[in-house]
Parts: structure tokens; C-alpha cells; sequence
């Protein structure tokens, strides 16, 4: 692998990139006014805006916020400088295929590229980050291209004492076919926008890995628009860190659109791992797909899974559930998982969600058991299988191996 700015196809650049030859639909920046996707009250919908003025401060009171330990995010929710950069502070390398470009871009290109997927921030550290960097980093996957191996990008922090900020946009061409995997690792403290985009006809399979140390603090917003008949596998295998927050939405632009929300994570004593989700149905004849499961060990091991599915009355049609289970390995440990739906049309394929949260299964224990197997083996085997249906729906090869590994190095540190 090679660092960011060593190789020329992963240039920086400040010339302006043209999206209209992968076949994505023109989007447009509101600057600093406030933008509600939903003005009819809707309580799943969060004001949207570049402007940070136009984000208060979040307190322990906000609904969205009220799971989050506050006093653990070193002031990023309010106003610690930004003071660390990515290709110093986080240093990037890229392995990309040579059909792929990935490029590091700067200046009037950067402002082009922000709000690719429509995204515009929803509470104030993702708007700060927002503002606080000049780069953007592009995976630019071209129209009709098929291919086979992955993109992979690797960001290491090197330290968490300078918070630093970044901005990534995954573009996916008409009819394109194509696997991003970004791997987290180090100690950061970083707040971050991601913009997955997929034009008409694409299949694109993004997972991100954070296997970060333990002092890190990340918050993310991953905003992710899917055109008609577009695919997106979205997933998020979380593990490392003190405090990871990420919030991701999905939103359609023609009929036809599927998406496909994964998520695994495995929380150990003191860590604080949060997942929340908004899909928006507006668009008819378009499909979601949620699986999050997460296993939790030691004491003070804290999870958060929020699952919110809106389905509007113009999105006739529509096929969604979600589902989130949680495992819990030892005593002390907490997960939190609140499913969402709100639908106001009647006329859809299917619409349903489900939770659960609880300890190993005993029948499963005593069935493994009367076939001889030593009772440590077996509830090994418990928590091996209970992700097996996220890894195998994920379906990349080195994914399931590295996180395999993952696995087991968690499951070793309470001996089970």
C-alpha cells in the first residue's frame, strides 16, 4: 500500500471534478440556510444545515443525544479547535484497482464535491467538521466499469491529543459494479462526513472497519443516495475506540432503489459503541434491508442502536424491515435498541422490525454439549455463529477472515 501522496493516481488536485460522465443527477449547496427534509413535524426528522449556528449545542435533554456520554467527546460538541489534519495527524494510504481513481481534492473541486449525496449536516460536530476542513477525499468509480478487487484505504491517527476533521465521497457511475472498504486504526480524535452515492444502475459495496485504539473519539455521518435501480450494501463493523458514534442515512432518487444496512460491533468494559439510522422512503418501489448485531463484554460495556424507517405516502410499494440483536457475554454490560417505523401509506409490499437483547441461548449451550463439545468450546462457537448471518451478508471474503480474527482476540479477553 502506499501513502496518499506518494502516488500520482491518488493526486492532489484543486481542478474542479465534472460529475455528469458517471451519470449522477446535478445537486445543489443551500450555504448556510437551514433545510428541513420533512416540514410536517415528523419526530424522526433532524434539521438539516451548514450553517453550525443553526445547531445547538447538544445536551444530555436531546432526544438524539441522550444515550451519548457527553463528558467524553473532549468538547467536540461544542467548540474544540480543530487542530490535527488527515495526511498528518490520520495518515491515509490507498490500494485502489487501476480502474478506480481515488484522489485527494482541494479548493473550489473540495466545495464541488460537498453535499454529493445530498448530505447536509444534522447536529453541530458534523457541521463543524464540515467547515473545518479544506479536503475531500474522492473514490470516483467510473460508468459500466466492473470491478473485481476491492478499493482499500486505510486511516491510521497517529495521536488524540489534536482533534482533526475529514470529508470522503464514493461516487459509483451508471451501471458500475465495485467494493470500497475503509479500514480505521490508531488513536484519533476525528469527526467525520461520508457520502456513498450510487447512480442509476450501480451496485456498490461499502464497509467500513473501525478498529481503533483505545483512546479514540469518533463521530461520524454517513449519508448514503441510491438511484433508481442502484444497489448499496452499507456496513459497519465497529470494535476499537472509547466513543464511536455514527449516524447514517439513506434516502432514493428513482424507483428500483435497494438498500442494505449491515452492521456488527462488540463492545468491551468502558467502551461506548452507537449506531443510528434513518432510511427515508419517498421514492415508490424501492427496498431496505437493516441487520445490526453486536456483542458486549465487562463491565460498563455500553451499545446504542437507533433504527429509523420512514415511509412516505408517495413511496407506493415500498419493502423494509430492520432488525437488531444484541448478545450479552457478561454481567454489567448494557445495550440499548430502539426500532422506528412510521408509514403513511398503506400501500406497500411489507414493512416490519424486530430486537432483541439477551445471554447465550441455553438450548443451544445444552444442545452442543450432548454432542461432546466442552462448554467453552460451545458458547466460542455461539458467538461465532450469532454474526455469521451479517458477515455472510456483507459477502467479502477478507472482510469475514480480518474480522474472524477480530473475534476471537475479543472472546480471549474474558476467556470465553
Amino acid at each position: 500500500m502506499s501513502a496518499l501522496t506518494d502516488v500520482s493516481q491518488h493526486q492532489v488536485t484543486d481542478t474542479v471534478v465534472e460529475p455528469a460522465p458517471n451519470g449522477f443527477a446535478p445537486h445543489s449547496h443551500v450555504g448556510g440556510r437551514t433545510v428541513n427534509d420533512r416540514p410536517d413535524g415528523s419526530h424522526m426528522v433532524r434539521t438539516t444545515s451548514l450553517d453550525v449556528a443553526d445547531h445547538p449545542v447538544p445536551t444530555s435533554k436531546f432526544e438524539a443525544w441522550r444515550f451519548t456520554p457527553l463528558a467524553r467527546l473532549r468538547g467536540l460538541h461544542q467548540e474544540a479547535p480543530f487542530t490535527g489534519s488527515v495526511g498528518t495527524d490520520l495518515e491515509v494510504e490507498i490500494d485502489a484497482p487501476d480502474e478506480i481513481d481515488v484522489v485527494h481534492v482541494r479548493g473550489a473541486a473540495a466545495d464541488q464535491l460537498r453535499g454529493s449525496a445530498g448530505l447536509h449536516p444534522t447536529h453541530r460536530p458534523v457541521a463543524r467538521a464540515w467547515h473545518a476542513t479544506d479536503q475531500v477525499l474522492l473514490v470516483d468509480i467510473p460508468a459500466d466499469a466492473q470491478v473485481v478487487e476491492p478499493v482499500k484505504i486505510t486511516v491510521d491517527g497517529r495521536t488524540a491529543d489534536k482533534a482533526a476533521a475529514g470529508h470522503i465521497v464514493v461516487r459509483a457511475g451508471t451501471n458500475s459494479r465495485a467494493t470500497v472498504l475503509i479500514h480505521y486504526t490508531g488513536s484519533a480524535t476525528f469527526v467525520e462526513n461520508v457520502e456513498v452515492v450510487a447512480a442509476d444502475g450501480a451496485n456498490l459495496t461499502f464497509v467500513a472497519t473501525h478498529e481503533w485504539a483505545p483512546d479514540t473519539v469518533h463521530l461520524a455521518h454517513h449519508r448514503i443516495r441510491v438511484g433508481r435501480d442502484a444497489t448499496v450494501k452499507h456496513g459497519l463493523l465497529t470494535f476499537g475506540g472509547d466513543l464511536v458514534r455514527i449516524y447514517a442515512t439513506a434516502q432514493y432518487d428513482g424507483p428500483g432503489g435497494s438498500v442494505e444496512l449491515l452492521g456488527l460491533y462488540f463492545a468491551d468494559a468502558g467502551q461506548h459503541l452507537e449506531h443510528r439510522l434513518v432510511i427515508d422512503h419517498t421514492v415508490a418501489q424501492c427496498t431496505s434491508r437493516v441487520l445490526y448485531k453486536g456483542a458486549l463484554q465487562g463491565r460498563g460495556a455500553h451499545t446504542v442502536w437507533v433504527g429509523d424507517v420512514m415511509i412516505q405516502a408517495t413511496a407506493l410499494g415500498t419493502d423494509t424491515y430492520e432488525m437488531n440483536r444484541n448478545l450479552l457475554l457478561t454481567d454489567g454490560a448494557r445495550a440499548d435498541s430502539i426500532p422506528n417505523l412510521e408509514i403513511e401509506t398503506g400501500e406497500i409490499v411489507g414493512a416490519g422490525h424486530a430486537s432483541s437483547t439477551g445471554r447465550f441461548d441455553d438450548e443451544q449451550l445444552f444442545y452442543l454439549q450432548s454432542r461432546g463439545i466442552p462448554e467453552d468450546v460451545a458458547r466460542r462457537l455461539v458467538v461465532r455463529g450469532f454474526f455469521t448471518e451479517v458477515l455472510a451478508r456483507i459477502g467479502v471474503p477478507e472482510v469475514t477472515e480480518h474480522t474472524a480474527g477480530i473475534v476471537e482476540q475479543e472472546l480471549a479477553i474474558t476467556g470465553i
